[in-house]
């Protein structure tokens, strides 16, 4: 209550008394930063959405739109794309938008201080035409690019110039950690990392306005009981998510309700393949047994993920088998089938690998990034202990998860993944590529697995115009990635979120909070 108390103190006085243009929103996680380039996350991007633009969007029904760049065409026989820049757009601080800060933008978003920079992998340049036009140029016909770049933000090249930010800096900070010039709906008017920022609409927006909020705040609270309790006080008009466990309630109770969803985000287990030991327990420096697919094939087969669903998710979310949803451009019908729960199996599999009496290992968790995850790392981690596998399991907030994946400090980890295409290329290449920094291919490929005829085919099906050719090259991939069980794909996260009766917004399937939808009645 107490922790409540402050909550409430904190959005009221920043916020004001509750005014119909007035929109309080909260999360359980904080945005790292409010520079574009410097985190490749979604709760990063889903909030600069409201502040930065790219060139081109994603519509309501996550079709890809117009932003900066009116339209686009390709060049010659795939060597690139032309885009018509919007003329007249206008940054934060009054400054028009032009070509050379698209060019910027690609430098600074593709360099390699930048966590966005495998966005990049298939550009070979950026070249200015004149104010209004910029050809990108790819290294091979590519043509699901626009939809590839539609998180790409552009920023102001003499802005950052100016505050010394021509490159992120995501250990330490610079002016763009904390402030933000963008081209957006909305600007940031207040940052207060961890405890509050505010937004207020930008008058010389280039687009027509669909919301009436004269400001609004985001305030973080890890708590779920806490972010309840906030929006049947009314002390927030939206929270997400809403606890599965506490939906009903929240959507029974006067002045709130539920919207629901099915998100496109995959959430999975990984391993460490490159590694020769283990790191956690007292097995730590001895030989790693996930380096053998009978191991790993195990822990796919020890999950109930059934049990999962029903239990932990309440029915909300879907049983993944690959590492995109159903409803993903290039899901394979051909691989749809999943691991059936078999702990006898499992146990026969450990034997024949000779891990019989079973062996020890870390698990690293997030505790506040996805719905619900350090208790569905419990149940994973109670599921394993009956075949003879203990898990020592780590769970911690996302702003410490994240250094802790890239520093290699685990033996087995939680990974949630949308596609930022809604195209199953996406996850090949940042997840099951070979990592590859030179190349900007799998950056977030963690636990560094390798499969020479999957680095082979991720280029042929980037390039691919023929949807069956396409389709065909993803189905071998994906039955190589589902045969070395280089993941354990566990469900498809659902999406719950809770607001106030007064309030009209649009729910996503990529999470992202999009406040120029948002009307407070």
């Amino acid at each position: 209550m107490l922790r409540l108390a402050t909550i409430s103190a904190l959005v009221l006085g920043v916020a004001g008394a509750s005014h119909a243009e007035t929109f309080r929103w909260a999360g359980t996680t904080d945005p790292q930063t409010m520079d574009p380039h410097a985190v490749n996350s979604a709760p990063v991007l889903g909030f600069l959405n409201n502040v930065y633009e790219g060139l081109v969007r994603r519509g309501k029904d996550m079709s890809v739109e117009p932003a900066l760049a009116t339209s686009w065409e390709p060049i010659g026989d795939g060597e690139g794309w032309r885009f018509t820049l919007r003329q007249g757009v206008k940054f934060h601080d009054g400054a028009d938008m032009t070509a050379e800060d698209v060019r910027f933008s690609f430098e600074r978003a593709s360099s390699e201080a930048s966590d966005t920079r495998s966005w990049f992998a298939p550009v070979s340049d950026v070249v200015v035409v004149d104010d209004y036009t910029v050809d990108i140029l790819t290294n091979a016909p590519n043509p699901i690019f626009p939809d590839s770049i539609a998180n790409w933000m552009i920023m102001d090249k003499d802005w950052a110039e100016a505050n010394d930010t021509t490159r992120p800096d995501k250990e330490n900070g610079n002016h763009a950690t904390l402030n933000a010039n963008g081209t957006g709906a909305f600007m940031v008017s207040d940052r207060q990392p961890g405890l509050s920022t505010s937004l207020k609409p930008f008058d010389g927006w280039w687009d027509n306005a669909e919301h009436n909020i004269t400001e609004a705040t985001f305030t973080p609270i890890e708590n779920s009981a806490t972010a309840v309790a906030a929006l049947l006080s009314g002390d927030v008009d939206m929270i997400n998510p809403v606890p599965i466990q506490d939906a009903d309630r929240v959507d029974q109770r006067d002045g709130t309700t539920v919207v629901r969803g099915i998100e496109a985000r995959v959430i999975m287990l990984g391993f460490g393949h490159d590694r020769d030991t283990l790191k956690y327990t007292s097995m730590a420096g001895e030989k790693n047994p996930f380096l053998d697919v009978r191991v790993r094939e195990a822990v796919a087969k020890a999950i109930n993920v059934d049990a999962v669903l029903q239990t932990i998710m309440r029915g909300s979310a879907e049983a993944a088998s690959q590492l995109v949803s159903p409803s993903m451009r290039g899901y394979s019908g051909a691989n749809a089938a999943r691991p059936s729960y078999d702990p006898e199996g499992a146990k026969a599999l450990l034997a024949e690998a000779g891990y019989a009496d079973g062996f020890s290992f870390g698990l690293k968790c997030p505790n506040n990034r996805y719905l619900n995850d350090e208790a569905v790392c419990q149940a994973v981690t109670g599921m394993l202990a009956q075949i003879g596998v203990t898990a020592e399991l780590d769970a911690m907030p996302v702003q410490n998860y994240w250094p802790e994946l890239r520093e290699d400090n685990f033996d087995m980890y939680m990974l949630g993944w949308s596609p930022g295409t809604f195209d199953h290329e996406h996850p090949v290449r940042f997840l099951v590529t070979t990592p590859n920094p030179d190349k900007k291919l799998g950056s977030w490929n963690f636990g560094g697995f390798s499969n020479a005829r999957v680095d082979e085919l991720l280029p042929l099906i980037q390039s691919e115009i023929d949807n069956t050719k396409r389709q065909s090259m993803i189905d071998e991939v994906v039955s190589i990635y589902q045969s070395e069980h280089a993941y354990v794909p566990l469900y498809v996260q659902p999406l719950v979120w809770g607001m106030r009766d007064n309030v009209s917004l649009t729910q996503r399937p990529d999470n992202f909070f999009i406040l120029r939808w948002v009307t407070v009645n």
